[in-house]
This record gives C-alpha cells, structure tokens and sequence, in this order.
C-alpha cells in the first residue's frame, strides 16, 4: 500500500522538477538577452541607448541634456560617401533584432518602426523613444532628441517674421534642439514656407494636427529633422515675402512651388506616418544634394508627380544621394513619381502600390533603384500595366542603369523592367534594410499614414 502511494505522487512529484527547470532555464535565457542587448550593437548602441535613458530622465526631472557643439557637429556633417553609408548598414542589418530589444517585444505587425514603439501604451511619456526606432539611410535623424519639449498651442501664423511664442513657426526656428508637440487638435494654415532649423521633431502623435491649405514645410540646408503624425495636404505656392528662419535671421523669399515637404541640401531627415495629398507641385521632394533621408509609413493620395528625388540630370552633387521609400503605401488618385530618381542610390522596399495612372517609379540621368519585396498592382488600363519609366532617355543609354526587381509582387499584369548588369556595388548602395516577405505587405503597411493614437493605449 505504502509503495502504491509513492507511485501516486511520482506524477506530481516529476511535474514540479519540470517546473523548476524551466524557471531556471528561462531565467538563463533572460539574463543572456539581457547582456545581447547591450553587446549585439556594441559600444555606440550602448552609448545611444544610454543618451535616450539621459533624454526620458531630463524629461521627467523638467530639465533637457545638453548636446555638445562636438557632438552635434558629429551628425550634422552630411553623407558625402555612399560606400560607407553602405558598409554601415550591412554592419547594422544583423544586428537589427537587438537595436530593437531595446525597447518593447514586437507588436507581430513585421514592420520593425511600429513594432519599436506603438506596443508602448506609455508612448505619450517615452515620445522621443520614436528617435531610436528609425529605419534606412535616414536612420540617423535624431531631430529634438536631445532637447527639451516645445508645446505648440497658437494654431495662427500671423507675422513670418516675426512669429508669436506658441505657434509652430515659432518653435521650429530656435536654435536648439526641440521635440515639438501639440496641445490639441489643429488645422495650421501657413502664410509663408515653414522653414526648418536643425535637430528638431515634429511630433503630431495623440492630436490630429494639418498643415493645409498654405505654404507647407521646407527643410533647407540643415540637418537632422524628424516628421512625424501630420496630415500635410492642399499646399500652395507661396512667396516674395520675408520668412524668418532662425532667431537672428530672416530673409527674402522668392516663389516656393508649393511641396507638401520640399528638402533642399539637407540631410539626416526622416518622414514617418505623415498623410499626403493634393499639393501645387510635389508631395516630397528632395533635391541639391540631400541625403541620408528615409520616408516610411506614409499614405500618399489624390496627387499627379508625387515624389522628386534630385534636383536636374546636369546636377552631379546628387550622385551621393541615398533614400530609403519603405513602408509606404502608395493609394488612390496617384498618377506618377513614386518616386521619380536622378542620380544616387534608391532603395524601394515592402511598399504597397496600388494606384498609378502613367507609371510607379520613374528615372533619368542612371540613378540606382533597389526594388525589394514590394507589391505592385497595376491598373486596368492595358497601356499603363508597366511599373517603371526612364524619362526622356533612349534604351542605348539606360540599359546599362543598374534597376532591379527582387521579391517583389506583381499583380493584375504589373511588371517591371529591369536594367544593368547587376554590379554589386552598386546595388550595396542601394541597399539600406533587411527585406521582409512582400506576402507581408498588407501587415506591415496596414498602419500607412497618420496613427489614432491614445495616451494611455498602444497607438
């Protein structure tokens, strides 16, 4: 009887050393992804992680980091190498799972932006967490980080030269670095462009804030700008007036052409989660060698030439331009320039392309075009089935244009015409993040656009 009882507790018995195996086991493998985490990206993660935790602590004690003139000398200085950029990014690609445990587990949408912080249900505290979630050859934009938060709370603009405290042109012409935010729900009609100072966030997150029905945003000859939650529609052209664009400067503007976001000679600028539509000339344009730019997220709708990217096929200096368009989703009422490339180094990857009424991506004067794990779906019209253009340009010339297609999905007799011999280095230029499946596109491009964030709930 003795012996028929110990064999009923065996059972329970083998249960509970289970038990306490798997808590060990696990309480291993906890403290091994703890110490990845701060050697999967070595010292200068450690060093960027540790001047995120010194930006959230100034921020909760009222007060904001300095940034020394060295370090923000260190980043203004623009990308003038694409092979650098280029081995950077190859370094950075593997490690990009444990950049990524810095913060929150993964939302399960794929998109690795969102899955960095909109699990985050604390993100209204955390905002400028956003600024170590970036992605591509923009990845570097730190924008305000390292500043203290301005509350934009005048939806007015009434004097370009000399604008109120509280309004939004204001805040974006100081001198030091600021996180911009919103104090409520706003429609910002600019009288003039809204010229950009260096390292600055526009943070419309938790508010429903456009800049419409005006000039809009021109981010020229500075660095380090992050564009974040605005809906950016019905820009105008504006100008011969006085703007002023720093404290102690303004000046004479001549006839802007009325871009949604235009960048000029500028770099380390990311465009995320913005909505677009309807402008006088180009949604985004980048031009006069920009670089190191990433535009992701965003829902562009109900425009003819959407994006630019370099100034004229005689301009050289944008031979060093390299942008990432990734996580876009290209919808209704486009007709072309998703986007139109001279020059540089053009990574297209997981976007979703489905309007266009001439062509998707266009091109001339050989810019390289990296197009990776996109879904493209053509319109019924039999004569505009073709995804890509080289404008103005005779097949003698372009078949030597390094323009590929790898991955990507091709629908309703969409296809793509490739180029070039496929040189290598070239294409690692072009190449800026790791590809997902383009069977994932609908997850990872579900949330395009501005977000319906929520202080209190994961956005």
């Amino acid at each position: 009887m003795a012996a028929a009882a110990a064999l009923r507790w065996l059972p329970i018995l083998a249960l509970g050393l289970l038990i306490l195996l798997a808590g060990g086991l696990g309480w291993i493998g906890a403290e091994k992804h703890s110490v990845s985490r701060i050697s999967g990206d070595g010292a200068a993660s450690s060093r960027r992680s540790l001047r995120a935790a010194d930006a959230a602590m100034a921020a909760a004690n009222g007060t904001s980091p300095m940034t020394t003139r060295a370090e923000q000398e260190a980043v203004v200085g623009a990308v003038d190498d694409p092979d650098l950029v280029a081995s950077e990014v190859h370094m950075t690609i593997n490690n990009h799972t444990a950049r990524r445990a810095l913060g929150y587990l993964s939302c399960g949408t794929g998109n690795p932006v969102d899955d960095c912080w909109r699990c985050d249900p604390s993100w209204h505290r955390r905002r400028k967490r956003l600024a170590d979630c970036g992605i591509g050859f923009g990845r570097n934009a730190i924008g305000g980080r390292n500043g203290r938060f301005y509350v934009v709370t005048d939806p007015n603009d009434d004097d370009p030269v000399n604008p109120k405290p509280g309004t939004l042109r204001y805040a974006v012409i100081q001198d030091e670095p600021l996180w911009i935010v919103f104090k409520r729900d706003m429609v910002i009609t600019l009288k003039q462009e809204l010229i950009m100072n260096s390292f600055k966030t526009i943070d419309g997150r938790g508010f429903n804030v456009h800049i419409a029905n005006g000039a809009c945003i021109t981010i020229q000859f500075v660095t380090n700008i992050i564009i974040h939650g605005l809906h950016i529609h019905d820009c105008k052209p504006t100008g011969n007036a006085m703007v002023r664009s720093s404290p102690s400067h303004y000046g004479f503007r001549t006839i802007a052409d009325g871009d949604g976001v235009s960048i000029f000679g500028s770099s380390h600028i990311w465009v995320d989660h913005c909505s677009l539509s309807n402008c006088a000339d180009g949604l985004i344009d980048a031009i006069m060698g920009s670089t190191a730019i990433t535009v992701s997220n965003n829902y562009f709708t109900h425009h003819n030439e959407v994006m630019l990217l370099g100034h004229s096929d005689s301009y050289v200096r944008d031979k060093s331009m390299q942008v990432t368009i990734a996580f876009n989703h290209f919808g209704e009422g486009l007709i072309q320039r998703m986007p139109r490339c001279r020059h540089g180094y053009f990574h297209v990857v997981n976007n979703d392309y489905t309007h266009w009424e001439m062509y998707a991506i266009g091109g001339s004067a050989n810019p390289t075009i990296n197009s990776q794990a996109n879904r493209y779906l053509a319109p019924v019209n039999p004569f505009a089935k073709e995804v890509t253009k080289r404008v103005d340009t005779d097949t003698s010339v372009w078949k030597s244009w390094n323009w590929r297609s790898e991955g990507d999905l091709l629908l309703n007799g969409a296809y793509f015409t490739p180029s070039g011999a496929g040189a290598s280095a070239s294409y690692s230029r072009a190449s800026s993040l790791g590809a997902k499946s383009s069977s994932m596109i609908g997850s990872i491009t579900s949330g395009a656009g501005v977000l319906s964030c929520r202080r209190g709930y994961v956005c």
